[in-house]
Protein backbone atom coordinates (compact mmCIF):
# COMPACT_ATOMS: atom_id res chain seq x y z
CA UNK A 1 0.00 0.00 0.00
CA UNK A 2 1.62 3.26 -1.07
CA UNK A 3 0.96 6.56 0.60
CA UNK A 4 0.79 9.80 -1.31
CA UNK A 5 3.69 12.17 -0.78
CA UNK A 6 1.34 15.09 -1.36
CA UNK A 7 -0.63 16.09 1.73
CA UNK A 8 -4.40 16.13 1.38
CA UNK A 9 -5.92 19.50 0.54
CA UNK A 10 -9.61 20.26 0.86
CA UNK A 11 -11.75 22.95 -0.70
CA UNK A 12 -13.95 25.09 1.51
CA UNK A 13 -16.97 23.10 0.27
CA UNK A 14 -15.32 19.84 1.30
CA UNK A 15 -14.49 21.27 4.73
CA UNK A 16 -18.07 22.46 5.10
CA UNK A 17 -19.31 18.93 4.34
CA UNK A 18 -16.78 17.32 6.72
CA UNK A 19 -17.22 19.69 9.66
CA UNK A 20 -20.77 20.98 9.38
CA UNK A 21 -19.43 24.54 9.60
CA UNK A 22 -20.74 26.88 6.96
CA UNK A 23 -18.42 28.50 4.45
CA UNK A 24 -19.37 31.83 6.00
CA UNK A 25 -18.25 30.58 9.44
CA UNK A 26 -14.98 29.21 8.04
CA UNK A 27 -14.20 32.54 6.38
CA UNK A 28 -15.16 34.40 9.57
CA UNK A 29 -12.86 32.15 11.66
CA UNK A 30 -10.03 33.02 9.31
CA UNK A 31 -10.85 36.74 9.31
CA UNK A 32 -10.93 37.04 13.15
CA UNK A 33 -7.73 35.04 13.58
CA UNK A 34 -9.29 31.87 14.95
CA UNK A 35 -8.00 29.85 12.00
CA UNK A 36 -4.31 29.77 11.28
CA UNK A 37 -3.22 30.86 7.82
CA UNK A 38 -5.03 28.73 5.25
CA UNK A 39 -3.06 27.91 2.11
CA UNK A 40 -4.38 29.08 -1.24
CA UNK A 41 -4.32 27.48 -4.65
CA UNK A 42 -2.71 29.24 -7.59
CA UNK A 43 -6.15 30.71 -8.34
CA UNK A 44 -6.60 31.99 -4.77
CA UNK A 45 -9.03 29.34 -3.52
CA UNK A 46 -8.61 28.19 0.07
CA UNK A 47 -7.01 24.76 0.47
CA UNK A 48 -7.40 23.28 3.93
CA UNK A 49 -5.07 20.58 5.28
CA UNK A 50 -5.65 17.69 7.66
CA UNK A 51 -3.96 19.86 10.29
CA UNK A 52 -6.57 22.57 9.63
CA UNK A 53 -9.35 20.00 10.07
CA UNK A 54 -7.80 18.87 13.36
CA UNK A 55 -7.69 22.49 14.52
CA UNK A 56 -11.34 22.99 13.56
CA UNK A 57 -12.29 19.88 15.55
CA UNK A 58 -10.45 21.31 18.57
CA UNK A 59 -12.17 24.68 18.15
CA UNK A 60 -15.48 22.80 18.08
CA UNK A 61 -14.63 21.27 21.46
CA UNK A 62 -13.73 24.71 22.83
CA UNK A 63 -17.07 26.04 21.57
CA UNK A 64 -18.85 23.14 23.29
CA UNK A 65 -17.25 24.22 26.59
CA UNK A 66 -18.85 27.63 26.23
CA UNK A 67 -15.48 29.36 25.81
CA UNK A 68 -15.96 32.86 24.44
CA UNK A 69 -14.86 33.65 20.91
CA UNK A 70 -12.45 36.21 22.34
CA UNK A 71 -10.80 33.53 24.50
CA UNK A 72 -10.64 31.12 21.56
CA UNK A 73 -8.98 33.79 19.43
CA UNK A 74 -6.57 34.56 22.28
CA UNK A 75 -5.72 30.86 22.54
CA UNK A 76 -5.09 30.72 18.78
CA UNK A 77 -2.82 33.77 19.03
CA UNK A 78 -0.86 32.12 21.84
CA UNK A 79 -0.44 28.93 19.80
CA UNK A 80 0.90 30.93 16.87
CA UNK A 81 3.23 32.86 19.19
CA UNK A 82 5.09 29.69 20.09
CA UNK A 83 6.18 27.42 22.90
CA UNK A 84 6.97 30.22 25.34
CA UNK A 85 3.17 30.74 25.72
CA UNK A 86 2.47 27.23 27.05
CA UNK A 87 1.87 28.43 30.61
CA UNK A 88 -0.65 31.04 29.50
CA UNK A 89 -2.42 28.53 27.24
CA UNK A 90 -2.61 26.03 30.09
CA UNK A 91 -4.03 28.68 32.43
CA UNK A 92 -6.70 29.60 29.90
CA UNK A 93 -7.67 25.93 29.47
CA UNK A 94 -7.64 25.32 33.23
CA UNK A 95 -9.97 28.28 33.78
CA UNK A 96 -12.29 26.91 31.11
CA UNK A 97 -12.19 23.47 32.75
CA UNK A 98 -13.20 25.01 36.10
CA UNK A 99 -16.11 26.78 34.39
CA UNK A 100 -17.20 23.55 32.67
CA UNK A 101 -17.09 21.63 35.95
CA UNK A 102 -19.20 24.32 37.64
CA UNK A 103 -21.75 24.11 34.81
CA UNK A 104 -21.79 20.31 35.08
CA UNK A 105 -22.56 20.65 38.80
CA UNK A 106 -25.38 23.13 38.04
CA UNK A 107 -26.81 20.85 35.36
CA UNK A 108 -26.56 17.79 37.59
CA UNK A 109 -28.53 19.66 40.28
CA UNK A 110 -31.11 20.75 37.70
CA UNK A 111 -31.37 17.17 36.43
CA UNK A 112 -32.08 15.99 39.98
CA UNK A 113 -34.93 18.47 40.28
CA UNK A 114 -36.36 17.37 36.93
CA UNK A 115 -36.11 13.70 37.91
CA UNK A 116 -37.89 14.45 41.17
CA UNK A 117 -40.70 16.35 39.45
CA UNK A 118 -41.09 13.69 36.76
CA UNK A 119 -41.33 11.07 39.51
CA UNK A 120 -43.96 13.18 41.28
CA UNK A 121 -46.06 13.39 38.13
CA UNK A 122 -45.62 9.68 37.43
CA UNK A 123 -46.99 8.82 40.90
CA UNK A 124 -49.96 11.20 40.46
CA UNK A 125 -50.96 10.01 37.02
CA UNK A 126 -54.64 9.20 37.11
CA UNK A 127 -55.17 10.53 40.63
CA UNK A 128 -56.50 13.89 39.47
CA UNK A 129 -54.15 15.80 41.76
CA UNK A 130 -52.24 18.75 40.35
CA UNK A 131 -48.50 19.02 40.92
CA UNK A 132 -46.28 22.04 40.45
Amino acid sequence: MSQSLTPARYTISEVEARTGLTQHTLRWYERIGLMPHVDRSHSGQRRFSDKDLDWLAFVGKLRATGMSVADMVRYAELVRAGEHTCDERRELLERTRREVRARITELTDALGVLDYKIGTYAMRTGSGEAAQ
